[in-house]
């Protein structure tokens, strides 16, 4: 039975649970409701979640587990002296995967037209015809181990999906039957829903710090595989970026380190005082109706998705910068600073205008949550509406301010896709804005891009630089607790 199916099956499950729990304890007291330790809705709610809490947990742990099982199984029997050279296992178990699941319409069909010709006691031409014809569906040539190992993917798929379907469905049956027996008036109830929900609860809240902890365990591991293949002091104190997957690579974070931070750095020039200055303007001086109209149009920004902004940059923004700084005397300045199009002040531009509506709509939700007697004191005290929003209101809504200013430059440095059409991908130490430069995530995207072999340096290095990524925004967030903490004092 497909997932989606399945899903289905188990609310269904739990709805019936629902009514016929409530029912059952109506009748147990009566029909009336008064003789119930708990309200009728409470035994039809512990019916259905006995039904669909237990039989999700199975249902969605058996689809985190049985690709991973599967996938060593079908690997070992995979022999060693079958993978061709400058391929790695996880390729041949791509192919293995294609096979089994199949990329198209057209794939599926050819397997389901030709299995009977791959059966082990087909004469060893008809094998290789057949061999071919799929060769051809999926672009490539299909070794006979690539072949059976598929087909054992595929049988073990299909027999994982129907036991899980077995399972979860005995186990929502299960579930149904013994709190459908326990409703009875003088069950409690409500303690047990109110309990299962909160342990829902706790589970919903910890999600979020078990997902981080995976996340940077997962890379952490990684990069340690990588430093057992690369040394640490090239990637650390190294000068140059030059990734060759036929070895001799030089990959080292401090270039493009560098102009990560530059670029950033540049965005932020523009986003910080554009969007601190909107936000004052919008929560001191513009009235009710201008502030209506222009903080939906500005919070627009938002939600623009990333790749239009990058489009923007290549053409529009690098070609009018290009045009005011590179084409000589023909220029407007008359400069020939800029060669191209791509350059850390397109990219950095152009980010900051991305940025915008992170800084002001956080700034001016944080500048109207300042007590309005704090103002009313200044203004009573003599001073003017200027002085009050300079020496008043931005100092106490500092820590706030600092927060969204940490969180644009977060943004700033996780960016890639304005990066990539903006900036250019060469790693270099410059301090020219108009050249190109690239960052980190660039990288990170490049050396994943592709059938690359898991195994090398130079596409382990990608965890290398996500890991150096994360400590950077860690320690981003570090140092705005600690300005925020040490702001709050002195006006709280």
């Amino acid at each position: 039975m497909p997932t989606f199916w399945l899903v289905v099956l188990l609310l269904a499950l739990s709805a019936l649970g629902f009514a016929m729990g409530r029912r059952r304890a109506l009748a147990s007291a009566g029909g009336n409701p008064r003789n119930l330790h708990s309200l009728p809705n409470y035994y039809g709610a512990n019916v259905a979640m006995s039904t669909a809490v237990p039989a999700l947990a199975i249902l969605a742990i058996w689809l985190l587990v049985q690709p991973i099982v599967i996938e060593n199984r079908v690997s070992a029997l995979i022999p060693e002296t079958s993978i061709p050279e400058n391929t790695s296992l996880s390729l041949v178990m791509s192919d293995v995967r294609r096979l089994a699941e199949g990329l198209d319409e057209a794939v599926n069909q050819s397997f389901l037209t030709q299995k009977q010709s791959f059966a082990l006691d087909s004469a060893t031409s008809d094998i290789r015809s057949d061999l071919g014809a799929v060769g051809v569906a999926l672009g490539s040539e299909v070794r006979p181990e690539v072949l059976e190992a598929a087909q054992s993917y595929r049988q073990l798929s299909s027999s994982g999906a129907t036991l899980m379907t077995v399972v979860a469905v005995l186990s929502a049956l299960v579930g149904f039957f013994l709190a459908y027996r326990n409703s009875d008036k003088e069950f409690r109830a409500r303690n047990v829903v109110e309990r299962g929900v909160m342990a829902l609860l706790v589970l919903a809240a910890s999600l979020a710090i078990l997902t981080t902890v995976g996340i940077v365990l997962s890379m952490f591991f990684e990069t340690m595989n990588f430093f057992g293949l690369h040394n640490w002091r090239d990637f650390f104190f190294g000068t140059t970026w030059a990734p060759n997957f036929r070895g001799d690579s030089e990959l080292s974070i401090l270039p493009l380190l560098w102009g990560t931070l530059y670029i950033s750095a540049i965005a932020l020039m523009v986003a910080v005082p554009v969007g601190l200055f909107a936000a004052i303007y919008l929560s001191e001086y513009a009235g009710s109706t201008v502030r209506a109209f222009a903080k939906p149009l500005l919070e627009i920004l938002a939600g623009i998705p990333t790749i239009v902004y990058g489009l923007f940059a290549l053409l529009t923004v690098g070609p009018l910068l290009l045009k005011l700084f590179g084409q000589g005397e023909n220029g407007v300045f008359g400069l020939t600073w800029m060669s191209g199009a791509t350059s850390v002040l397109t990219a950095g531009v152009v980010m900051g205008i991305m940025l915008i509506p992170f800084v002001s709509s956080l700034s001016d939700d944080i500048i109207n949550a300042v007590p309005q007697a704090l103002r009313d004191g200044s203004l009573g005290l003599g001073a003017t509406k200027s002085e009050t929003v300079r020496q008043v209101v931005l100092p106490a809504a500092l820590p706030g301010i600092v927060g969204a200013i940490l969180l644009a430059a977060s943004r700033a440095i996780g960016e890639t896709m304005i990066v990539v059409m903006g900036a250019g991908a060469i790693a270099k130490f410059s301090g020219n804005p108009f050249e190109s430069m690239t960052t980190i995530t660039t990288r990170i995207v490049s050396q994943l891009t592709g059938d690359t072999d898991f195994a090398s340096p130079e596409t382990l290095v990608a965890f290398a630089l996500g890991l150096s990524l994360f400590v950077l925004t860690l320690g981003l967030n570090v140092l705005a607790l600690y300005i925020v903490r040490k702001y709050r004092e002195q006006y709280d």
